[in-house]
């Protein structure tokens, strides 16, 4: 089951703000926080672990996993041992992210702790890190991967490092997760921020698009929102996406038929098994519909991202729906009903073979 999840920052916001954005954030079904010790500063100790109890208390009422960014410094500094992590189940935590690791042999250790708490591990820098601690025979059921987020502009991952990083972690079976970017949000946990995401290709895009993308990978499971505070709309946005299909925003042509509106909008989608370069069919319709009318009336060029309706010139393939993989003249015989928004045309590159998808009109 895919999860979303808030990031938060203690230290640069205030305690009410930060249960407030959690109950909100918990309204709109999300399930997972990610917080930093590391950026805590130099605040006292004590202060610290007191604020993060009063603060996780509100997010373990909402049922809500939170895992924290530590590195050997903070973990030495609260006299936490790889033996013993009840400090930080006492904190509230449900698990801690190692941002720099140990040498595969703790990490091991860890994941047999008597709390349950979840190790998780930086999945960005895609070496054999993960490799070395399954050696030492760790306990996979508490060990989880997660990327980084980058505040520099242009510093974000490149798609082949994410793609090939990430399928380590997943062809293992651990639970993955990735950061996406709030452009409604001011912070993160260091002074710079441009933005905060996994991917650089994601930087400026809508933050549900981000998320869309992430999914359709079929190598993320969770999705965390890296900056603070994501405003109450783009919550929404994210909680209504289809966290198991691709679900296309749509700007349907202006005279378009109901019957052809009803097929885009209500009918179930899947691309044939023997795919075509050109389009991905969802033949279904023409079967559902057969004996329709389905007259010719906008016929003009197929651009990439193009939603399609045969008519009835095309005979047995009348009412079929198709969706544009590249550019095409039109014979003539294909009805031009909708589109897909321009931001999300690059996801078409991951429907495949059998892949289910779906429409849903642009608000």
């Amino acid at each position: 089951m895919h999860k979303l999840g808030i990031s938060i920052y203690p230290n640069n916001s205030t305690i009410e703000e930060i249960k407030d954005y959690i109950k909100l954030a918990a309204k709109y079904g999300f399930k997972r926080i990610f917080t930093c010790l590391i950026s805590a500063g130099d605040k006292d100790l004590d202060l610290v672990i007191n604020e993060f109890k009063d603060i996780l208390k509100v997010a373990n009422e909402n049922d809500m996993e939170v895992i924290a960014d530590i590195d050997p410094t903070v973990f030495n500094n609260l006299k936490a041992s790889i033996f013993d992590l009840k400090v930080f189940k006492d904190m509230g935590l449900s698990g801690i992210r190692l941002d720099m690791g140990f040498s595969g042999y703790e990490e091991s250790v860890m994941t047999f702790n008597e709390y349950g708490l979840k190790i998780e591990l930086n999945i960005s820098n895609g070496t054999k890190y993960v490799d070395n601690i399954i050696s030492y025979k760790a306990n996979l059921n508490n060990l989880y991967g997660c990327h980084n987020f980058y505040p520099h502009i242009y510093t974000g991952l490149c798609y082949d490092n994410f793609i090939s990083a990430s399928k380590q972690f997943k062809e293992l079976g651990i639970r993955t997760a990735a950061f996406v970017n709030s452009p409604s949000a001011k912070f993160g946990p260091w002074p710079v921020s441009e933005g905060l995401c996994t991917l650089e290709m994601h930087r400026d895009l809508p933050i549900d698009v981000q998320a869309k993308h992430l999914f359709a990978t079929g190598l993320i499971d969770d999705v965390i929102i890296a900056n603070a505070f994501a405003s109450e709309e783009e919550l929404e946005a994210l909680s209504n996406i289809n966290k198991d299909m691709l679900e296309f925003n749509v700007e349907l042509i202006d005279d378009i038929r109901e019957l052809d509106k009803t097929i885009v909008l209500d009918e179930f989608h899947f691309n044939r098994g023997d795919a075509s370069e050109y389009m991905a069919r969802s033949t279904q319709s023409r079967v559902k519909y057969k004996g329709e009318s389905f007259p010719p009336y906008n016929v003009v060029d197929i651009k990439r991202g193009d939603i399609l309706i045969d008519s009835d010139l095309y005979t047995r393939y009348a009412g079929e729906l198709q969706v544009a993989l590249k550019d095409m003249k039109n014979t003539g015989k294909t009805n031009v009903v909708a589109r897909i928004v321009k931001e999300e045309v690059f996801l078409l590159d991951y429907i495949k073979p059998w892949s289910k998808f779906s429409f849903k009109l642009k608000k």
